[in-house]
């Protein structure tokens, strides 16, 4: 798994891995908003149309946003259980993006714990080309995970983690348009606070 990858992994699992936890400390505060986000996550995909493969909206980013939000909101239920079993998960994340996932939920499921709550998301598409012969368009997003939260199975109890952990990261993300749907290939959270 390549440092970017492990980085996001630690959004999470900084807990469990103090290794990792170096690379995500935040030794430059955001002076920034302070406020939250008001954009999170979408309601499960289940409760809501599936804009990822709509028809094209007057803004061609929107699919992207969508697909995004689907991935996030598939890979919210995989951390709650630690487990892709009986999630859509693939539907939305393919290559990278899946792995990255995958290896993330396994890794929850060997340390004994799962997530609850959810991280509060901001994308913004930054491209979109959909003259290529496989039509693809970037987003970045600000991710705050300071409302999703580890928690031990056996005991229920929530993991207590370092205070000086990011909790608020620059995430930027791949989609591509395969078989008429947009899905995300990529997802890199940066070192960066936003």
């Amino acid at each position: 798994m390549n440092v970017r990858i492990r980085t996001h992994v630690t959004a999470l699992l900084i807990a469990v891995s103090l290794v990792a936890l170096a690379g995500c400390s935040d030794s430059k505060s955001s002076s920034q908003d302070n406020a939250k986000n008001t954009a999170s996550a979408s309601t499960p995909a289940s409760s809501t149309p599936d804009a990822s493969s709509a028809s094209p909206s007057a803004d061609p980013g929107a699919p992207i946003v969508a697909a995004y939000r689907h991935y996030w909101d598939e890979k919210v239920a995989a951390y709650a259980k630690a487990s892709v079993q009986g999630t859509q998960l693939k539907k939305y994340a393919v290559a990278d993006a899946y792995a990255a996932a995958e290896t993330e939920v396994n890794s929850l499921k060997t340390k004994g714990l799962v997530a609850t709550g959810r991280p509060t998301l901001s994308p913004k598409v930054t491209s979109v080309d959909t003259n290529r012969k496989v039509p693809q368009g970037s987003l970045t997003d600000c991710t705050d995970v300071s409302q999703w939260k580890l928690v031990k199975t056996s005991t229920d109890q929530e993991v207590a983690l370092p205070k000086g952990r990011r909790t608020k990261y620059v995430t930027n993300a791949v989609a591509e348009k395969w078989y008429g749907q947009w899905v995300i290939i990529k997802v890199t959270p940066e070192n960066q606070a936003c």
